[in-house]
């Protein structure tokens, strides 16, 4: 299998796993893959009255870091932005929000979720 394709299969896996998580844990998800002209967030939930933009990352080791350290200020900017957008789109403008990370990691087969709330907060640069 090109390797590729096995990265996109990890990572659908994990977002399944990720969406799973969250709703069992009270979030209701309202988009999966959101897209803008800007950027894309993972999974757009609410959390009680608060919009969440989460991104998902899925790893099967730390070879190459752990899956929080994947999410760089160039990806948090991207999904700002795209979060911005949703906002916007859907008015909801003057809605709580916030970014949250879900870390994803297969071992055996099963994977270990930790959620990290507030992972990092929204340019003061940006706005709509």
């Amino acid at each position: 299998m090109p390797v590729f394709k096995a990265k996109q299969i990890l990572g659908n896996r994990g977002e399944q796993a990720a969406v799973d998580f969250l709703k069992q844990n009270g979030y209701k998800i309202l988009a999966r893959n959101y897209k803008s002209k800007l950027g894309e967030v993972d999974i757009v939930a609410l959390d009680k009255k608060t919009v969440c933009f989460v991104e998902v990352k899925t790893r099967t080791s730390d070879k190459f870091g752990s899956p929080a350290e994947a999410v760089s200020a160039r990806k948090e900017k991207q999904i700002s932005k795209a979060a911005l957008c949703y906002l916007k789109d859907k008015k909801l403008l003057d809605k709580s929000a916030r970014f949250d990370v879900v870390c994803v990691e297969y071992k055996a087969d099963k994977p270990e979720i930790n959620l990290i709330t507030d992972a990092f907060e929204l340019d003061s640069n940006y706005t709509y």
